[in-house]
């Protein structure tokens, strides 16, 4: 069977106090008002919270990144890109389904002190480890996908899905008793209004756990890398992970994991690629100063075994520790750009890294690919894809980002 991903959903955001059952259009007006100076003030805190993270962040690493480095060269990263269609990866993980409802309001419910949301499109999105596989293939790599879905319509509609994208999904397994991940956003003036959840985090049975490990074994004949995606689904448990471990490893395919949850059973990974919450989640030390981020970097390393690690830092860029490399690490900086949607980002920047990885780059080479990459999908309302069109046309800013213009 052949099938494709595809994914989406858009940042929550905190609203104001929504107003009484019996509010008029005017108390409308006060809601949206109060939901807009909500985002506002969100985007307030957070530009505060990151400038204060950028300074410890640049004084860590740009010391350590000026003569450690090669010279970038925009036409090198060009092929780079070019080789992406001689790559195929396999994405193992939890597959979601992304639905969202839009609409408009323009009152309250009389029921509850809720707005009333008046639906006008409807669209279902892959989500979870099918967003990688979406950017894998938009990015124009081949991909193949091993997962779990339940035997229900939601199920259907995520091998639909996958079809589109011609990715083979034999590897995707049913399960009858299991319902397929579903996430419903319900979407108003560009404000999300509520999500609802459809899904288990039971772990699989000893036998779909089998038959997962199979399909691994048959992916990992063709593949050149493979991602691992672990949502908290169920999917993945301690001994499932290390088998798949186990298997990637004796058929040498370099492995990028995006952890959830504890490190130990990813041990082998070639590369780990948290964001900066998880990673401070992962070690339990806060990210308070240079220092910190040092420590981090060295405790997360040691669980995998000594791997490299891309700790993605939203607007400041990636910051990249290897074997080789200096203790402080190196950032990447990303150009600044209007962020429209953060929100899938960090698929899209672990499929360009890897992907990048395999066809020749070096990690900082690889980052400043992703840079680009991520750089596009966030300019863009909910969860998107970059194309290697799009990519290449920022690879001037990136670079430049990055301290160095060719």
């Amino acid at each position: 069977m052949s099938c494709s991903p595809s994914a989406g959903s858009t940042a929550s955001r905190k609203a104001g106090k929504l107003p009484g059952p019996r509010a008029s259009h005017a108390a409308v007006a006060a809601f949206h008002k109060l939901a807009a100076g909500g985002r506002q003030a969100g985007l307030a805190r957070n530009s505060k919270k990151s400038s204060a993270k950028k300074s410890s962040a640049r004084k860590t690493a740009s010391s350590s990144a000026r003569g450690s480095r090669s010279k970038l060269d925009r036409r090198r990263l060009e092929a780079i890109l070019s080789r992406f269609a001689d790559v195929e990866l396999l994405v193992v993980g939890d597959v979601l389904l992304d639905e969202y409802l839009i609409g408009d309001v323009d009152r309250i419910s009389p029921e509850a002190p809720v707005p009333v949301v008046h639906i006008r499109s409807e669209s279902a999105v892959l989500g979870g480890a099918g967003n990688v596989v979406r950017n894998v293939t938009a990015l124009g790599g081949r991909c193949r996908l091993c997962s779990v879905i339940g035997d229900d319509a939601d199920g259907d509609t995520v091998l639909g899905l996958l079809r589109e994208l011609d990715v083979s999904c034999d590897g995707v397994l049913r399960v009858a008793d299991r319902p397929t991940s579903r996430k419903s956003r319900v979407v108003a003036q560009s404000q999300q209004i509520v999500r609802v959840d459809r899904e288990t985090h039971e772990p699989v049975s000893a036998a779909i756990a089998r038959k997962l490990l199979a399909a691994v074994s048959v992916a990992a004949e063709t593949a050149d890398g493979a991602i691992l995606e672990d949502y908290g689904k169920g999917l993945f448990t301690r001994s499932t992970i290390r088998k798949v471990m186990t298997r990637l490893h004796a058929a040498k395919i370099p492995t990028a994991v995006d952890p959830k949850g504890e490190l130990a059973p990813f041990k082998g990974a070639s590369l780990l690629k948290p964001n900066l919450r998880e990673a401070e989640l992962l070690t339990g030390i806060p990210a308070a100063t240079p220092r910190d981020v040092e420590k981090i970097a060295a405790r997360l390393r040691s669980r995998i075994g000594g791997g490299s690690l891309a700790i993605t830092r939203g607007g400041e860029g990636i910051h990249l520790f290897e074997a080789r490399g200096p203790a402080a690490g190196v950032l990447v900086p990303t150009p600044r750009r209007e962020v429209f949607d953060v929100q899938g980002a960090g698929d899209t920047t672990i499929a360009a890294l890897v992907l990048a990885l395999r066809a020749g780059a070096s990690l900082r080479e690889a980052a400043v690919i992703a840079n680009a990459a991520a750089g596009t999908v966030v300019g863009k309302v909910g969860t998107a894809t970059a194309t290697r069109v799009e990519v290449r046309s920022q690879l001037s800013d990136a670079i430049a980002a990055a301290g160095e213009l060719s």
